[in-house]
């Protein structure tokens, strides 16, 4: 381990050395926003690699981590010089959906499997060749907008990222908040960078809807969040997995009260009943992490890397039974194996792929959680 960890360092900050080196047997190639807007996402990611296995199998894995900024247009260069430059196998990342959105595109251009750490819109997961790790936002906005139904809400207001990522939620909300009695009544959104959500926020409080809806992510879900209790707006918020993190909770302190947040079930870990099928990848997970990196680190974006190497674990092997890494014939082979080689436990939910669903997770991948004196608490 001392070894891969200082490969990886060096692969990380030392671009000459990671195009020189000796190819290993299975070469996984990372981008992740670990500066810029996206960083409070992209240094969990990038922290979790580091407690990756050394090999799979028996077989030695070098791994190359790249750092995106969050910019569609670096992340794109990193998907190129990771796979036409180093060959990689598999090309994981990145933290915010517009960068995997750009990785995609070059996943499929040079037929290399993908696993996004990232939501993306249908027209990119229902690719051949991206898998998605985070539950999608059909799932999470199901499961919450079931939740806004049971709490007699009727209108919402929306506000969330003036990006991909917060359309992925209006969308959801145009689609299906019908079928669940909802009617969206305000709509506004903001830039990641933004410092303030002023003007936003009155208009939301303006359209007195029952709820309010946030698509956002990272310590920018926090934002409105404020906003909105400083300008007196008394009801239920509900947040997605993006926003939940113990960040949030610091940032947000009393403002997070009366607030649902749908989650992957690693962030309540040793809250789950001992049956349920992600407590011990959770358990493994979260231990390892927060171990080396301090209690409350945790996040549910860092977990999506450690699922990642659960499915590389079962998947790798299978397609090492009929191509060579380091080959366009081990790509396909290994997409293959990730369609047709589950189910995967993880610790964020039981992945099982098939070559029509790329999304791969189903309700136990989701939980609803509340705030309490600066923790997340199981809503039954």
């Amino acid at each position: 381990m001392k070894n891969f960890s200082r490969a990886l360092m060096l692969a990380t900050m030392a671009v000459p050395f990671a195009a020189t080196a000796a190819l290993a047997d299975i070469t996984i190639g990372v981008t992740v926003s670990a500066t810029g807007s996206g960083a409070a996402l992209g240094i969990p990611l990038r922290n979790s690699v580091e407690l990756w296995p050394d090999n799979i199998d028996g077989e030695p894995i070098r791994v190359i981590v790249l750092d995106d900024q969050g910019d569609p247009s670096i992340a794109t260069t990193n998907a190129r010089r990771l796979i036409t430059d180093d060959n990689a196998d598999v090309i994981v990342g990145s933290a915010l959906t517009p960068a995997s959105i750009a990785v995609a595109g070059v996943a499929a251009e040079t037929e290399t499997p993908h696993l996004t750490a990232s939501p993306v819109p249908p027209n990119v997961s229902d690719g051949e060749w991206t898998f998605v790790l985070p539950q999608s936002a059909g799932l999470i906005a199901r499961t919450l907008f079931a939740k806004m139904q049971a709490d007699g809400v009727n209108t919402v207001g929306y506000i969330g990222f003036s990006d991909s990522y917060g359309d992925l939620w209006v969308s959801q909300m145009s689609a299906i908040g019908a079928e669940y009695g909802l009617e969206m009544v305000a709509e506004e959104r903001y830039a990641r960078p933004d410092t303030s959500v002023s003007g936003q926020v009155l208009r939301l409080v303006a359209a007195q809807p029952d709820a309010v809806f946030v698509g956002a992510s990272g310590t920018g879900a926090a934002l409105p969040q404020i906003a909105l209790r400083e300008r007196g707006y008394e009801g239920t918020i509900y947040q997605t997995h993006g926003a939940v993190t113990f960040d949030f909770l610091r940032i947000a302190e009393g403002a997070a009260a009366n607030t649902i947040f749908a989650s992957g079930p690693v962030m309540v870990a040793e809250l789950q009943p001992d049956a349920s099928e992600t407590k011990a990848d959770g358990m493994e997970y979260v231990t390892a992490y927060e171990e080396r990196f301090g209690e409350g680190t945790r996040t549910q974006f860092g977990a999506h890397i450690h699922d990642a190497m659960a499915i590389l674990k079962v998947a790798v092997p299978l397609a090492m039974e009929s191509a060579e890494p380091g080959t366009p014939e081990f790509r396909a082979a290994l997409r293959e194996a990730i369609e047709t080689g589950g189910p995967f436990p993880a610790s964020q939910g039981v992945f099982e792929f098939t070559p029509e669903d790329h999304l791969g997770l189903d309700e136990r991948a989701v939980v609803l959680l509340t705030a309490n004196e600066g923790t997340f608490e199981l809503v039954d």
